[in-house]
């Protein structure tokens, strides 16, 4: 704490008496905090990770700060504070006050190295990513070193190693990591196309704590990317091999369960002016990749070497996210009756706009929109008793979700905007959750959101209803949002969302939130009161779990 206060001190010394320095200085600031309550609802207040039910004020708060110097040179630093506590199912490793992210940086035109925390990812992220989202709860920085060097315009060579950031401390595993970016094009003599190529190498090394162990400690994988575009098409296909390795199932390492794993993405779509097209692939076989192996499938996403998101269409409404997939990377050997060790599907997305002055397209034009996605495991014989599997490269195997949307977004006048949103899943949430009682759920929802300009500066009124059917008796959701814009600074809103099915978590409970936000300049303040309904928060395709709360939460935000 003495390093940390003499730290604050000398920058708020380089702030406040040197100009120039203070032009060099970006700053950030984040506070989300909390307040949980009783509620004869959703019950009392009770942290199970903490076992600490007294403490219901929460906070965690973030201070970065970059400064630039000697024109090449920039350094890093965050200060994070979790006091008392973190926010609720954030992971203990968020304990305290303390330096989360520092580094220095020189770049040049050719050269970029860093020494410290940094983050990074190779192709779409299937062999190695690190990043931040405070939102869920995930950062899982490198700290070590990171060079990468241009050699020629078209060809650029990245080289790492560190060890995952785990709340403040590091994993025991350590990552190596090599990457080649080429762009072919004019190696080809492609004046009118792009071709480009990608390949990776990421190793992870750990330490083997059991007798006459049948893996390595060094587990390694290797990437090949391939991506084409011209005018308005483009293509792109990404294979990942990870060598063997054990697998960790009930939190506990197979010594005899040991196996490759591998992914495979293609992507391909083509676009032009009101119309576009885009499909992508995948297939994932045992690619749980973690810095510590025994973190495999933890609650927290700590430890994730690689990026595995959901790839299906992700929905901004509220009863469109109750039951949300989830992809399935890792092995699962739970019971004969619920065995995995990967995914295999995709999803298609189709924009299509109306032109104006036509019979659908009326006066200002139609915005349409399809999604489909399916999703399925591996197709293949797997042996409960003797822990071993073997499926077919392509095979379609127990189907886990799929998901159908129609979204018509239209204009009626220059005040009044609307949209209709339909969509139709199917949600296998055994397979999904391992959940050894969970259902086959199939559902139909509608949403109907019309948005209404008040005048000048924008004031607006939005308004959504949406309805849940379900072939499940214990949901049958209904939900609705008020939004009210005094202007483009000011807005307050009210949603609710309620379960007249027989659920007995969630039937009969109003999940209502409302509250408001104020944003000025740089800054940004938010005040809610509320109901959150246990279930998946997603991002991006990652999820993690929350549970049931009711309470006052307020964030703050602001940079210079």
């Amino acid at each position: 704490m003495k390093k940390l206060t003499t730290l604050i001190i000398f920058l708020s010394f380089v702030s406040l008496g040197h100009c120039q320095l203070i032009e060099n200085l970006r700053v950030g600031l984040e506070v989300n905090a909390a307040w949980y309550n009783d509620d004869k609802n959703t019950g009392p207040f009770f942290d199970s990770d903490n076992q600490d039910s007294d403490k219901h004020l929460r906070a965690n708060s973030y201070l970065k700060l970059d400064y630039d110097f000697l024109k090449n040179f920039t350094a890093t630093v965050q200060l994070e504070s979790y006091e008392p506590l973190a926010l609720l199912n954030y992971s203990p490793n968020f304990d305290g006050t303390n330096l989360g992210i520092y580094s220095l940086n020189y770049r040049n035109k050719k050269l970029e190295a860093t020494v410290g925390h940094f983050y990074e990812q190779f192709g779409s992220g299937l062999i190695l990513r690190s990043w931040e989202d405070r939102q869920l709860g995930v950062n899982n920085a490198l700290l070590g070193g990171r060079v990468n060097y241009s050699i020629l315009d078209e060809l650029s060579i990245t080289a790492l190693y560190g060890k995952q950031r785990v709340g403040f401390k590091t994993s025991d595993g350590e990552i190596f990591g090599a990457n080649i970016e080429y762009d072919l094009s004019k190696s080809l003599g492609f004046s009118e196309s792009s071709i480009s190529l990608g390949l990776s190498y990421v190793g992870r090394k750990q330490v083997i704590d059991v007798m006459n162990p049948k893996y390595n400690e060094l587990t390694n994988s290797f990437s090949g990317r391939l991506d084409y575009s011209k005018n308005s098409f483009y293509a792109g296909l990404e294979y990942v091999y990870k060598s063997e390795d054990a697998a960790v199932l009930a939190g506990q390492l197979i010594n005899q369960f040991v196996n490759p794993g591998s992914a495979l993405l293609i992507n391909t779509g083509f676009s032009k002016k009101g119309f576009g097209l885009d499909a992508t692939f995948r297939r994932l076989e045992n690619m749980a990749f973690f810095s510590d192996r025994e973190k495999a499938g933890n609650i927290y996403l700590e430890n994730n070497v690689n990026f595995t998101p959901a790839l299906t269409k992700q929905h901004d409404y509220l009863l469109t996210n109750i039951f949300v997939y989830q992809a399935q990377s890792q092995v699962v050997f739970a019971d004969p009756q619920l065995t995995e060790v990967g995914e295999i599907g995709g999803q298609v997305d189709m924009y299509y706009n109306i032109r104006k002055d036509t019979p659908l397209g009326g006066k200002y034009g139609t915005k349409l929109a399809v999604n489909a996605s399916y999703w399925s495991g591996l197709k293949g014989n797997y042996d409960f008793n003797n822990l071993s599997y073997d499926v077919d490269y392509l095979g379609f195997g127990e189907k886990y979700f799929s998901d159908i949307s129609l979204e018509v977004r239209k204009k009626w006048s220059s005040k009044l905007n609307t949209i209709f949103y339909y969509v139709n899943q199917y949600y296998n949430q055994r397979a999904i959750e391992d959940n050894f009682s969970g259902e086959q759920i199939q559902t139909n929802i509608l949403a109907l959101e019309s948005m209404h300009r008040l005048g000048s500066k924008g004031k607006s009124l939005r308004l959504v209803a949406q309805k849940l059917w379900s072939n499940s008796d214990n949901h049958d959701w209904i939900g609705g949002v008020v939004e009210y814009n005094f202007n483009t600074k000011f807005s307050i809103y009210a949603n609710d969302i309620y379960n007249s099915g027989d659920d007995a978590d969630t039937t009969e409970t109003h999940y209502y939130n409302f509250g408001g936000s104020y944003t000025k300049g740089a800054s940004r303040f938010s005040l809610n009161y509320g109901r959150q309904r246990a279930g998946l928060v997603c991002v991006g395709g990652v999820c993690r779990f929350v549970p049931e709360a009711t309470g006052l939460s307020a964030s703050f935000l602001y940079s210079f």
